[in-house]
């Protein structure tokens, strides 16, 4: 049976993560700049959750440095490796250049050259193989069996979801649900809530709900639902949640998404217990949405997502009418790190609608 996160965990490496992660922004959306931006009104107050804020473009500092932070110094020594399309492995880079630890990543090979060269940047050894998850996850446990290196799991982990977790936490005490600390704050202050978080692996989704669920006081139960978004042509996280049976999709069908950091082709089993147990549905985007979600909060927020941050924008856009009523709906914008070429693509489009 699969072992359940605990709160207790999650403040735990909220503390580990002092001074490391970065307390992202919460910001509010107006809803005159959605319209400016050519989106309809949406029937609640809009937030970001800015993870792109982070020092390496992502909330995948979180886990990466909670896990990483743990090891022994034998282990640290050793050296860490990971298996992951872009964000994670700069996370583990980054958390194991500042534990004074060597990384080696597996990445494959059409993960976005920025995310490479970024990884590579921070001092870890990039190994390249092909794109499917179990080939990258596969190489990575071969060369820790032949060098001893210690295995940081991209989702898969219980440090790994806690430290995802910590974004949660934030997310209530920025909406004035506990007190940093964790004491209850007035639960007729505003009205519901609905989070939204990207899913893939699951390690973000798993994490925020466990933190929102386990945190949240009693007088809050019910009226906080978490949510996750996924893209359509990589919808096994919607598939598993809907059959309650985990399932695996091929290759050849999640890479078909332009969000490289969402074809992930099966939940983690860890993962997918946390899910079962905290988050209260799954939608799925279209890529054209994406597009728009990525379009529209340049536009409006000034903010710039990754296509695999905007899922949950595209959702709240578009998908509105699937989720629960609510006053106040946060999307998690994931990591922001874009590729060059589609960043001028969303740059011209920008220009293009500001002179027409």
């Amino acid at each position: 049976m699969a072992q359940i996160i605990t709160l207790d965990e999650i403040r735990a490496a909220q503390r580990r993560l002092s001074g490391v992660a970065v307390r992202t922004g919460l910001h509010r959306v107006r809803p005159e700049r959605l319209r400016l931006a050519g989106q309809a009104e949406l029937p609640f107050e809009l937030y970001i959750k800015a993870e792109s804020e982070q020092p390496i473009g992502s909330f995948k500092l979180r886990g990466a440095y909670n896990r990483i932070a743990q090891l022994s110094a034998d282990e640290l020594r050793r050296g860490v490796i990971t298996y992951s399309s872009g964000n994670h492995a700069q996370g583990v880079a980054y958390a194991a250049r500042a534990l004074g630890a060597r990384a080696v990543i597996v990445m494959p090979q059409n993960a976005p050259a920025i995310k490479i060269e970024a990884t590579k940047a921070l001092g870890a050894e990039v190994v390249l193989v092909g794109p499917a998850s179990s080939e990258r996850r596969a190489k990575a446990e071969e060369l820790a069996r032949a060098h001893g290196y210690s295995i940081i799991p991209p989702y898969d982990d219980a440090a790994i979801i806690s430290g995802q977790g910590t974004c949660g936490l934030e997310i209530l005490e920025q909406l004035g649900v506990i007190a940093e600390g964790g004491t209850a704050c007035d639960a007729n202050a505003a009205g519901d809530v609905v989070v939204l978080s990207p899913v893939s692996g699951g390690g973000l989704l798993s994490g925020i709900a466990a933190a929102v669920k386990l945190a949240a006081p009693p007088q809050w139960e019910g009226r906080i639902e978490v949510w996750g978004a996924e893209p359509e042509l990589a919808a096994d996280a919607k598939e598993s949640f809907d059959t309650k049976m985990l399932v695996e999709w091929p290759a050849e069908m999640t890479t078909r998404t332009r969000c490289d950091g969402l074809r992930t082709q099966s939940l983690g089993e860890l993962n997918f217990a946390h899910i079962l147990r905290f988050v209260d549905g799954i939608v799925t985007v279209s890529e054209d949405e994406i597009l728009a979600a990525m379009r529209g909060l340049l536009a409006a927020a000034g903010l710039v997502a990754e296509p695999s941050g905007a899922v949950t924008l595209a959702a709240a856009l578009f998908h509105h009418a699937e989720l629960p009523r609510c006053q106040r709906l946060v999307a998690v914008l994931s990591g922001g790190n874009i590729e060059p070429e589609l960043r001028r693509e969303l740059d011209a489009g920008q220009s293009a609608d500001a002179s027409a």
